[in-house]
């Protein structure tokens, strides 16, 4: 992610007195045109970043310039550390080191009692990166939002929701919050908020029980096998949930219902195949047989 990379090499400048493209682009596993694009954004940033050439040339930090609270807000390190603090499981002891002087510009980001509001990631369609950041500013303005939410099974209500938190998790964006109208604690996946509106209404935290939404419909979940052809349209039809693995692309997910499990499965024709359930394939086949014999009727009846 760009935010990761572009942190780490204002950190090996503040580390190193001079740093060449090639080490650089060989680091951070890019191409050193990337990182002559990422020097410019941290100029533009306010880093002074000084560009030598030459046999002995690189990147520098320009002389008397150090590192201040005055750079970034608050708000600007509690993301990144968050983001770095997230991150942590999977690069392990390499966020260690930037998180220590993070910490250090501002101890506040490691004490308890700084909520972390964001946990960042890049993936998300861009209607949820939008969400997010308009959420993120209810939940900091501490401002109730009216969400349109749709329930697993696909029934739509309003609700009046006081947002706490949002939480990335498997692949999906999340937003807890205090639900008015149920009067618990309840986290809403963001691909079902059909429209979401800040009000000018403030609210002070408090407790309320965590319960959980109804039981809800199950839903079918099914193991789809796609061909590469169909690439671009199945990456925007199943974000989060395809595999690549050699010639095709694998996606497990849940649909809702049935039929549109099978309008959509029948859309792709013999550009996916159906691993599981067994069931399925046997409604698609029913369902492809039920749309060949509407046809031949109405053949029948153009010809009498």
């Amino acid at each position: 992610m760009r935010l990761d990379r572009l942190l780490g090499i204002t950190l090996e400048l503040m580390a190193k007195r001079r740093v060449t493209a090639t080490e650089l682009a060989a680091k951070f596993e890019v191409s050193a045109r990337t990182v002559y694009r990422d020097v410019d954004l941290i100029n533009q940033a306010g880093i002074p970043v000084a560009s030598f050439s030459g046999a002995d040339g690189g990147f520098e930090l320009m002389g008397g310039f150090f590192l201040t609270r005055q750079q970034f807000s608050v708000d600007d390190f509690t993301v990144i550390y968050t983001l770095l603090k997230a991150m942590e499981g999977t690069i392990g002891s390499a966020a260690a080191s930037p998180m220590r002087k993070l910490a250090s510009l501002h101890p506040a980001l490691a004490n308890d009692g700084s909520r972390e509001n964001l946990i960042l990631d890049m993936s998300a369609p861009e209607r949820e990166r939008e969400l997010v950041q308009e959420l993120y500013r209810a939940i900091r303005q501490s401002r109730v939002v009216r969400l349109a939410y749709a329930s697993a099974n696909g029934t739509f209500s309003e609700r009046s929701v006081e947002p706490l938190n949002l939480l990335w998790e498997k692949g999906a964006w999340y937003l807890e919050g205090d639900c008015r109208s149920r009067k618990a604690r309840r986290y809403f996946r963001l691909s079902r908020i059909a429209r979401a509106e800040a009000t000018e209404e403030t609210f002070v935290p408090r407790r309320l029980p965590e319960q959980a939404d109804p039981p809800e419909a199950q839903g079918i979940r099914a193991h789809l096998r796609f061909d590469p052809s169909v690439r671009t349209r199945v990456l925007e039809q199943f974000p989060g949930e395809c595999e690549y693995l050699g010639e095709r692309i694998e996606v497990r997910t849940v649909f809702y219902t049935k039929e549109y499990a099978l309008s959509l499965i029948a859309s792709y024709g013999t550009k996916v195949d159906i691993l599981a359930p067994d069931e399925l394939r046997d409604d698609v086949i029913a369902h492809i047989e039920a749309i060949r014999q509407h046809y031949a009727s109405k053949r029948e009846g153009d010809s009498t």
